[in-house]
Order: C-alpha cells, then structure tokens, then sequence
C-alpha cells in the first residue's frame, strides 16, 4: 500500500492535535476551576469520593451549629444559675443575722424585706430568656415558668444537640429537675411544732430549782412533760398514755398506744418512739431528739425517703382514772388541753381534769363537716378537711408517695420509689396496706378489707357522707344511709369491680368527683357508672398535683362550697390497724426533705423571719412555720442543690464546647481529604501546561517541516 502525504498528515497531525488540545483543555479548565474534575463522567471514583466527603462536611457543618445553639443555651445557665447561687448566699448571711437572738421585731422586719426583695430577684432570674426562650422551661420555652406566686408552668422535657452520629448531648435544665427536683443523699427531717415546757414550773411547791425556765431534756420524767396536780410521784401506775400515728420511711404505717410512770424519762419516751419506728439496740433507723425548745424532731437515717411521718397525743388522768386510756382516741376529746385552766380550775371541759396534751397542731379545719365535731385539735390527725385554694380549689397537704417496693414484698419488684404518684399509679404502690396472715418472708400486704370515708359538703353545699370499700373480689362505694352500693368498674373486659389491689389513684378520683359534684351513677351499671364519670367532668376535676397532692377544682363557681375530707375508717380506733394511707393531715412540719419545691421553701424560709420564730411555735402567726433555726438548713439545702444542678450545667457546657472543637478539627481534616481529591495542584498543572504547550509546538513544528517536503515531492 502506497503512504500517501494525506495519510501521513493526518496521523501525525489530526490524531495529535485533538489529543493534545483535549489535554491543554483540560488542564486550563482545572487551573480555572481549582477542581480534577467537574462531572462524575471525568473520573467516577474520584466524583463518588467527592459527593460523600461533601456530605460529611455538610453534617458536620449542621452539628456545629446545632452544638454552638445548645452551648449557647448551656453556657447562658450556667452563668445565671450563678446568680442563682449568690442570692441564696446572701439569704443565708441575712438568715444567720436574723437567727442569732439580737434582733428587735423592727430589725428582724428589715430583714424580711430584704429576703422578700432577694425571692423576687430569684424570680425573675428564674424567668431568664435568651433570644425570646426561657432557660428553664424545659421545652415549652415559650412559656414563662415561674409565675408570681412560684408555681412552676412549664415541663420536664429535655432538650439535646445533635452531636454527632447517634449522639445527642442534653443542653437544657428544666424547671422541674431545678425548682421540683429530688437530692437522694438527703435525710428526711421532720419536728413537731408545739412547745414542750416543764409544766411542773407552773406549782412553786413541785419545781425541781428555783428556776422559772427549766428546758426539757432526755433526763426531764414525764411527770415533768405532762404536769401534775399534787407532790406525788406515782412511780407504780403507768398513768400517762400516748397515741401515736404516722409512717415509717419506707412507707409502713403504724399506730400505738403507750404508756408510762411518773418518773420514767423523757429520754425513753424518745427511744419507744424510735422503736416504732424501727430502731433496735444495734442499729438504729430514725434518730428521736429535743431542740432547746423541746420540739420533738425525727430525722431519718435512710436517705432519699419523703414518707417518714408522725403524730402524737398525750393523755393523763389527773384524778387517778383511766379516762387518759381509751381504745377511740375521740373519747379524749372531753378533756382539757390548756393546763393553765387546770391549774386555776377554770376548765369547763366535760372531764377538767383530763389533761390532753398537744405535741401537733395547725389552722387546718376540724369540724363536723370531716366526719368528726373536735374542741381539741390536736387529737385530729388525717380527719382534716382539704384547704381551700384560690376560692374553687380544695387540696390536700400530704403528697402521695411511691413506696420502695409493691405489695408482695418481693424484693426483687422495686418500685420508682419516692416518685410523685400518677393517675394510673395503683393504690397498692403508695398505700402501705395490711400484712396478708399467715405471715410470708418477705411479708405480703394487701388492701383488701380497707374502707375510707369521704366526707364534707357537695359543690350546692349539701352534705355528704361515703363509704369505700375496697376488696379483692371487687370495690365499691356507697353514701351513708343510701339503698346502693356501686361498683368502681375497672377498665379491662370483662367489666368488673376492680380488685383492691389493681386499684388505680384515678379511679378513687373518680369517686371523689362524682361524691363531690354529687353526680352518682343512675344504676349500678357500667354505661352509668361511665356516664356519671362524665357528667361529673363537666362540673369539677379531681387530680393529683405537680407534687402528688389530691385536689379537687368546682368548675361550676369561683368560691366553691364544697368541702372535702379522705380517710381510712380505722385512723381514730387503737384496736385497729393503723391507716393504710393519709391525704390531709395535722402531721410533723418538714424541716427537710430529699423532694425540693425551690419556690415555696423559699416563701417558708421567710415567713419564719416575718414571724419572728427562731423555732416552730404555735401562738402566733401560721402554725406550721419551721423557724428560723430549722430554716437554715432547709435553705443549706436548697443551696447544694443549685450547685449541684449548676455543675450539671457546666458538665454540659464543657460537653458541648468539647463536641464543637472535635466537629471543627473533624470538619477541617475532611475538607483537607477532599481537597487532596478533587482539587487541583496548581503548580503542578501549570507545569504540565507548560509541557503540553511545547509538545503542540513541537508538533506544529513537525508538521510544518513535512509539509515543506511533500510539496517537494508533488513537485
């Protein structure tokens, strides 16, 4: 075959040509642009690795601004819980002034208002917002949570920072774990809040000194505590009887009636009341002391318990009968309790000279309308009506509890123990119930057999008197004097009267608010039973508040006139179990406890100044003040738990500060890799256009000399 110059121009020109000039191209278009390639037809490796490096560094670029919005939130708390920290160290050096007994009622007035001008800084601190969110609303941070009256509004929701891959990071400190959160290393701490005198000072010829002011101790006799009438010591007869109520820390209630003789000491009184509580001579679960004003205080040795309770009356006969020794604990109330009028003669009691001491007594009202007409008010221990609140409100005073561990004792079936009961929070979990006989190991407990009373007046102001029997074949209820007993029908099928047992806190509302707004089934059927339910929402609700408290709200009048009372049948008989549960009570005052309500500790801490009490005292003022000495360390309290909450929101801040350093190294390592893939080593480029532009040079050179001879050879 014959090479013709066509031929030869054309592989060593047109070949080259569009090589080389595909190369310049593509070498300028990477100069020009800083990328190898620009589609994924250029290199598919190359544009894959790419595309998932782009979206490595969009995610990380989306955690960065999600962690610097949480840090912000984070860091913003903890500077404000600072504030937080030095109020409360300014009430507490205020506190320390006004408790040190130096004060007149004018200075320790200037103090109070001081500490009310602090609560109201601690208010609005609380209602701190950043960019229109408040901090401690949980994620409701449209809502203002501290209202003016401390009510916390908003909810317990966490808020978290996407972080990383399957990681978030919580950013936020609620209302509920800051304002209603729980210390479980703290002692429950309760003291009664009647003064205890030697009322033997009160006779010149029976004082122990020339002293007018002799304090008790745990070596004063009882005869020193409860007084006498003559110089005898009776050191035979157990003459002075006292009832005792209340609930163990782990939920156990108990009931007791003892009794000692003149010369037994206080001291012992003490030490029985541990027993009952638990105490024995090797290890002791509660301590039983008197403060220098002869307050009885209990402080549980088991942390993180809200349930210890107590209760107590003292009786004695000072005519040598045994009306101080009853099984009803009503039968007291023929008795005197002002044992000046003892002393004068001037008791018009039925029995003047049945002395009633009272250990506990509060405003709370004692009246016909709770099922029990009492001129003693300390004798009343859960027969109290629930407090009237904002005019439509009824509430009780004593949260429901979760115990540690359910009704069959198994240790191995623990509750949430110390939580706030719920709605569908069976009764068996918070009631302390009756043990099962015979006798298990561990010991079994059982609501069956239990009745309350719920008595008071209805939303028209009628009275109203019910019997709730709960029972393991089915519960029931059933107004006093009325022709039926209707079930309380549970929810499951079949419909039936719910086992005690299964018995849920919602539906003994329901028959509270049924009671209450006296909307009682037609008919002892479930379509009625449900429609009563209904109709009864439409006047009132029932509910268990924020902190596990009963209450009842009339929806048909601002100042209601109904009135509520809930308990168990057996609380004023000694021969009887003890209550398996209390609502409303003339109890203990809590001087502290592991469940903190921020807001309304602080109001107490306080009221205890406006009152001028360096201990709880009943004659003036509200009766259940703690007392300044009690009120600092409830207040220490309060303080440890903003620290600790405050570290918790440093240890998030620190998180997220250390989330946003590690995303940034991760989000530039990644843009270096891509770069090391995609983009275009300028030098280098620029070198390799070099070479290619000599190479088509070259070329053109090549060709321009092949030219020259063909046309030699045409010629």
């Amino acid at each position: 075959m014959r090479v013709t110059s066509s031929m030869y121009y054309k592989n060593l020109y047109g070949n080259n040509n569009t090589k080389l000039t595909n190369k310049l191209f593509d070498v300028n278009k990477q100069i020009a642009s800083g990328l190898q390639i620009q589609y994924a037809k250029d290199d598919v490796r190359t544009f894959t690795e790419t595309m998932r490096l782009d979206n490595e560094i969009t995610t990380l670029e989306q955690i960065t601004k999600s962690t610097e919005s949480g840090y912000k939130v984070s860091n913003q708390t903890d500077e404000t819980l600072n504030e937080f920290t030095d109020s409360l160290n300014r009430m507490r050096v205020l506190l320390i002034q006004a408790s040190n007994g130096t004060n007149d009622e004018a200075s320790l007035g200037a103090i109070a208002k001081e500490l009310r001008g602090i609560e109201s800084n601690l208010k609005s601190t609380a209602n701190t917002s950043i960019n229109g969110q408040y901090l401690f609303s949980g994620s409701s941070v449209n809502v203002k949570p501290i209202s003016e009256d401390g009510t916390y509004n908003g909810n317990d929701i966490d808020m978290k920072s996407f972080v990383g891959s399957h990681n978030q990071q919580k950013y936020n400190v609620t209302g509920a774990e800051l304002f209603l959160g729980e210390e479980s290393l703290v002692k429950r701490e309760i003291t009664t809040n009647k003064e205890n005198n030697n009322l033997l000072l009160k006779y010149d010829n029976l004082k122990s000194t020339s002293s007018d002011n002799e304090p008790l101790s745990r070596s004063s006799t009882i005869r020193n505590l409860m007084g006498d009438t003559d110089s005898n010591v009776d050191s035979v007869n157990e003459k002075h009887f006292f009832y005792i109520r209340g609930t163990k820390s782990d939920g156990v209630s108990i009931k007791e009636k003892i009794s000692f003789k003149d010369d037994d000491s206080v001291g012992y009184l003490l030490d029985q009341i541990g027993t009952l509580y638990g105490n024995t001579p090797t290890a002791n679960l509660v301590d039983v002391t008197l403060n220098s004003s002869g307050n009885i205080v209990i402080s549980d040795r088991q942390n993180g318990s809200s349930k210890l309770d107590f209760h107590m009356v003292g009786a004695v006969d000072y005519t040598g009968g045994n009306d101080a020794d009853v099984t009803n604990i009503d039968d007291l109330d023929d008795g005197e309790s002002d044992f000046d009028k003892i002393i004068a003669n001037t008791s018009t009691a039925t029995k003047p000279k049945l002395f009633i001491k009272e250990f506990i007594t509060s405003d709370y009202i004692h009246s016909s309308e709770a099922g029990v007409a009492s001129n003693i008010d300390g004798i009343l221990y859960d027969r109290t009506q629930f407090n009237r609140e904002k005019g439509s409100t009824l509430l009780s005073n004593t949260s429901q509890v979760l115990k540690q561990f359910n009704m069959s004792g198994d240790p191995y079936i623990k509750l949430d123990e110390n939580s706030f009961a719920q709605p569908s929070t069976k009764l068996s979990d918070v009631f302390s119930g009756v043990e099962v006989i015979p006798a298990t190991n561990p010991k079994t407990y059982t609501l069956d057999g239990t009745t309350l009373k719920l008595v008071g007046k209805d939303i028209a102001g009628n009275n109203y008197s019910v019997t709730v029997d709960l029972k393991s074949s089915g519960s029931t209820f059933s107004p006093d004097g009325g022709a039926t007993n209707y079930d309380i029908f549970n929810m499951e099928t079949p419909r039936v009267a719910v086992d005690a047992d299964k018995m849920t806190y919602q539906q003994l509302m329901d028959v509270v608010n049924m009671t209450v707004t006296n909307e009682l089934p037609s008919a002892n059927t479930t379509d009625e039973y449900d429609n009563a339910i209904i109709k009864s929402n439409y006047k009132g609700q029932t509910s268990l508040s924020y902190d596990g408290k009963l209450q009842f709200g009339d929806l048909t009048a601002g100042n209601t006139k109904a009135s509520l009372s809930l308990y168990d049948a057996n609380t004023n008989d000694f021969s009887k179990n003890a209550s398996v549960a209390t609502f409303n009570s003339n109890n203990t005052l809590t001087v502290r406890d592991p469940k903190t309500d921020f807001f309304k500790e602080i109001d107490e801490i306080i009221k205890s100044v406006e009152e001028y009490k360096l201990y709880p005292k009943t004659d003036n003022g509200d009766k259940r003040t703690i007392g300044m000495e009690n009120s600092l360390g409830r207040l220490d309290d309060l303080a440890d738990h903003i620290f600790k909450t405050q570290s918790t929101a440093g240890a998030q801040s620190n998180t997220l500060s250390d989330a946003l350093d590690r995303t940034e190294i991760l989000r530039v390592s990644t843009i270096g890799l891509r770069s090391d893939i995609i983009d275009t080593d300028l030098a280098e480029a620029s070198l390799q256009l070099t070479q290619l532009n000599l190479n088509y040079e070259a070329m053109l050179s090549t060709v321009g000399k092949v030219s020259k001879l063909s046309l030699v050879n045409y010629l």
